[in-house]
């Protein structure tokens, strides 16, 4: 039987992986670029893109800032709520029956359809976007924490029927603990979709001066050829998306690592 490698051996190594896999696709990148001479704005290599970024960096960080403003609020408010929609739904069989079926429309309607009404409805641009992103946001938190609230185990259950627990004592120390980890699962990807939300909300309204977003200064490098700063502002984008993922997993392993197996070192 071959040993386990230690601990800090393979967080390391879960680190450095994908950083080599990333190093090793720009230079091929790079190369590709370079070897066929493709022009800068057909396809930048990321020497280029570096290069605008560094050039255009208070420009596109301080929209970066501003995008993100947008989803934080929009995640924060599609936890809130989504959380407290769940606890609704796990109290009545009834009431989640009668009410589901509405948050699957929320998730299924397509925001570029009704982020103009909602645009229009709501006369202060930032909570326009702020809505719209957490219309696209919420879904996944109501969902998983729904399901999680609901797989409670038969045995653990039944224990609780024993001893004769209130419904306050099975939802607080069995089906709350219970869905945690799906909790979490939703965070993940509701954190994702709030800023995929604030990017789609940002090109519909199409906010400029001091409240424009990367989703702005992406169609202005576009409309106006600057392709290297449209990938600039891409991958800054992409980035985001990467570190509120890495967050929200940091967040879960620490809230389950001493209980649940997805979380459990191996």
């Amino acid at each position: 039987m071959r040993p386990k490698p230690p601990l800090h051996d393979s967080r390391l190594l879960g680190i450095a992986a994908p950083v080599l896999v990333g190093l090793v696709f720009m230079l091929c990148w790079q190369l590709a670029v370079d070897l066929s001479h493709i022009p800068a704005y057909l396809l930048p290599g990321p020497i280029t893109i570096g290069q605008a970024l560094a050039a255009n960096a208070p420009t596109l960080f301080w929209a970066l800032w501003t995008t993100m403003k947008v989803t934080f609020l929009a995640f924060f408010i599609a936890t809130s709520l989504g959380t407290l929609t769940a606890l609704l739904f796990a109290q009545s069989r009834l009431l989640e029956l009668s009410l589901f079926p509405y948050a699957v429309m929320l998730q299924v309607t397509p925001i570029v359809a009704i982020a103009p009404l909602i645009i229009i409805w709501i006369k202060n641009t930032e909570l326009a976007l702020v809505v719209c992103a957490t219309i696209i946001a919420i879904f996944p938190i109501i969902s998983n924490t729904t399901l999680g609230l609901n797989s409670v185990s038969g045995n653990l259950d039944n224990l609780f029927t024993l001893y004769r627990a209130s419904r306050w004592q099975r939802l607080v120390r069995l089906r709350i603990p219970g869905a945690l980890p799906y909790f979490f699962g939703g965070l993940r990807i509701s954190s994702g979709l709030a800023l995929i939300g604030a990017v789609v909300a940002e090109f519909v309204a199409g906010t400029g001066g001091q409240s424009a977003g990367l989703a702005y200064q992406i169609l202005q490098s576009g409309y106006n050829l600057q392709i290297p700063e449209m990938f600039a502002a891409l991958i800054l984008l992409t980035l985001a998306g990467v570190a509120l993922f890495a967050l929200m997993l940091l967040l879960s392993r620490q809230a389950l690592k001493n209980w649940h197996e997805s979380a459990m070192d191996r």
